[in-house]
């Protein structure tokens, strides 16, 4: 590659790129950390519920199917329509992903949000990569934030909503990660730079 400005700068986006993989599968490593105890018989009931849906789905068939079904948590009681977008830019490829998604229901209940704002773009893309690291940045708030009401969550969350109102895209993950983290350093919440939000 040659010495100049062009392939200085291609080297930068190859290491950044690079960087982002490599925090990618550090988050899916940290994905079976302990999560919100949500009652198992729920989620029994609520897989039964999901055997006649045809997987891979989308979240507007999932609703369609269990929408009503109500799931308990230690945080209170949630019908799967709050909890996955009604929408057809986001599909589940198992019932395990709907399990998984609703185990958390403050970050599934931002991420519907999200969704559902997406699917109003007129190039409705959102690549799984890119909502995966939104969801595992609202991961790392809500374990910033364990003890209040998830505020963090709510304001990141209406941060990126406003995003793709305004400028008609969806903010990039490392951007959403950045938004994060500065919200947290103003806010007295600590972030080392070795984790999700250090960035």
């Amino acid at each position: 590659m040659a010495d100049n400005k062009s392939g200085r700068e291609k080297q930068a986006d190859d290491a950044d790129r690079r960087q982002r993989e490599r925090d990618m599968k550090a988050a899916v490593a940290r994905a079976d950390e302990p999560e919100p105890p949500v009652d198992p018989a729920e989620l029994v009931e609520l897989d039964a519920k999901l055997e006649p849906v045809a997987f891979p789905a989308t979240g507007h068939e999932v609703v369609a199917a269990v929408g009503d079904h109500e799931v308990e948590s230690a945080d209170g009681t949630y019908a799967v329509s709050e909890l996955v977008p009604d929408a057809e830019v986001e599909t589940f490829d198992s019932p395990d992903a709907v399990l998984k998604r609703v185990q958390r229901p403050t970050v599934a209940g931002a991420m519907k949000r999200v969704v559902e704002a997406a699917a109003t773009l007129s190039n409705p893309e959102f690549p799984e990569s890119q909502r995966d690291g939104y969801e595992q940045t609202f991961v790392a708030l809500e374990d910033v934030d364990a003890d209040d009401d998830d505020e963090p969550i709510r304001v990141i969350a209406d941060w990126i909503v406003e995003r793709i109102h305004e400028k008609e895209a969806l903010p990039g993950s490392r951007d959403v990660r950045r938004e994060a983290a500065k919200h947290c350093r103003r806010n007295g919440y600590p972030v080392r730079d070795d984790e999700w939000l250090g960035v």
